[in-house]
């Protein structure tokens, strides 16, 4: 869906307020491995995934990591850069081609200090991460791997066919040998 669709169905904006997003929001098609964010990089920008995935991941003791995974009809930042002016410890890689809008904050803060009813997207977003990593701790301080990947496969069978199993075994917090050993347990 894109980004207009989704704002019209998911928040029941105007159409005003809709064409005037629709303008300011920069739209790009990428391809897959691009980078849009490097780790201990600064970002100030919105992206909303109209197509394809993309994965935040960390890098540490020369590790490639994987944080979390965005797929269609959702949103990513930085909040690191956006909101405290610092450097991401998470880039940002596309697993599949993409095409992407984006907004840089400050100016997408015009907007919302115009419009009411875009005050709500934001509370939404920010809640939506808050909920993220309220679930990705639960899961690692009360489930096992089998049930992190069981978790997985309810909630996200989607990227489970798309994303690469080495960057699903790290999401998860396990080696691809451990996961393929789970898989095969099915």
């Amino acid at each position: 869906m894109d980004l207009i669709g989704f704002l019209r169905q998911e928040f029941d904006l105007p159409a005003n307020i809709c064409s005037e997003l629709e303008l300011a929001f920069t739209c790009e098609t990428l391809p897959k491995h691009h980078k849009l964010l490097l780790p201990d990089a600064m970002s100030k920008k919105v992206y909303f995934i109209e197509s394809g995935l993309v994965r935040a991941y960390y890098i540490k003791d020369d590790k490639d990591i994987t944080h979390s995974f965005f797929a269609e009809n959702s949103f990513s930042l930085s909040i690191e850069s956006v909101f405290y002016n610092t450097p991401s410890p998470h880039g940002f890689e596309l697993l599949e081609p993409c095409t992407l809008r984006w907004i840089y904050f400050n100016d997408l803060e015009i907007y919302i200090n115009r419009y009411n009813q875009l005050e709500k997207l934001m509370r939404v977003l920010l809640i939506d991460v808050m909920k993220k990593l309220s679930e990705r701790m639960y899961m690692f301080q009360f489930q096992s791997a089998q049930e992190r990947y069981k978790t997985m496969l309810e909630k996200h069978p989607d990227i489970l066919l798309r994303a690469p199993l080495g960057h699903i075994a790290s999401y998860i917090g396990i080696t691809q040998q451990r996961l393929s050993v789970i898989r095969s347990q099915k």
